[in-house]
């Protein structure tokens, strides 16, 4: 059994009343900066329009857009935590880690990702070279275009060049043909390490989160091993309502949560509109038996300003 001397407590916060599951918190998306549509501010406009009440933009290996987002959800009253999506190598997988709740300025994390993001633009190019094998040509020309910072160059940018130049009808079929392991276009890429991540996020202040553990398809040993080990480096939370997962699968993460000792996190991985299967503040409750990550991390919210009472005239 996993060890549950540090497990979430729900004493002494002040989301001790079972109502702050029904938080309407959105704690991942993507903006521009790196696979996303959206700029910061129109994610964050989005998130306001939704109903979003506590909000993180978690682009991929890349803080970029923090302050940004940070000041757009200021701007719209809306409440804000850093956020950052890791991508790591697990058992020779890609594994993502969410951290929220840090400091985006911290030097050691700012490293970690620049290193991280470094090997995308060989891993890309060695991407059109098999896609141009099998006589799709020009992809990589084709994926800068939809690209806003070409350090983060990825499958998702190719996937959208290939539905606009008609090579399949959507991005769900690019995958399913093009890019993922057994089809051309398939580069491995090694990420950073679990350890490492997690430790960047908890040495910045913030709270690591296993995103969307399904979308692994792990063996059940496998996945033991992954929040095991997760558990060992000090991650504290794992994504159970997620856009990424199906309705069935919500009771499941919620069990191994609980069996982990993890805190429970919800946000939709939104991408963009027309693309992403779940919009901003669209997902259903966290389930009221679990630990929110936001009541651990009440202290790291940024808190938009007070709106200016009224003049009495």
């Amino acid at each position: 059994m996993p060890d549950s001397s540090d497990k979430p407590s729900r004493e002494g916060g002040p989301y001790n009343d079972p109502v702050s599951t029904l938080l309407n918190a959105d704690l991942h998306c993507h903006s521009l900066v790196s696979d996303g549509t959206l700029s910061p501010e129109e994610l964050a406009a989005r998130a306001h329009a939704n109903g979003v009440q506590l909000w993180a933009l978690t682009d991929h290996d890349e803080v970029g857009g923090q302050h940004r987002a940070r000041a757009a959800a200021h701007a719209l009253g809306l409440d804000y935590l850093t956020g950052v999506e890791i991508s790591v190598t697990f058992l020779n997988a890609t594994v993502h880690i969410v951290g929220l709740g840090f400091d985006p300025d911290d030097p050691q994390l700012v490293r970690g990702l620049e290193a991280t993001r470094g090997g995308r633009g060989e891993r890309a190019q060695q991407i059109a070279r098999q896609l141009a094998q099998v006589g799709i040509h020009g992809a990589y020309e084709g994926a800068l275009r939809y690209v806003g910072n070409p350090e983060l160059i990825s499958r998702t940018h190719f996937a959208r060049h290939l539905v606009e130049s008609g090579v399949c009808s959507d991005t769900s079929e690019v995958f399913r043909r093009f890019l993922t392991e057994g089809n051309p276009g398939y580069v491995p890429h090694r990420w950073a390490s679990l350890g490492d991540a997690v430790r960047w996020i908890r040495e910045a202040g913030g709270m690591a989160v296993i995103a969307h553990p399904a979308r692994y398809r792990f063996s059940p040993t496998e996945e033991y091993a992954l929040f095991s080990e997760f558990r060992q480096h000090g991650g504290q939370g794992v994504e159970v309502v997620t856009g990424s997962h199906a309705p069935s699968e919500y009771p499941v993460y919620a069990a191994m949560a609980q069996e982990f000792g993890l805190a429970a996190s919800r946000g939709s991985d939104f991408h963009g509109p027309g693309e992403s299967h779940t919009d901003l503040g669209a997902l259903p409750d966290l389930p009221g038996q679990l630990t929110p990550v936001w009541e651990l991390l009440e202290h790291r919210i940024l808190r938009a300003p007070a709106a200016p009472a009224p003049s009495v005239h």
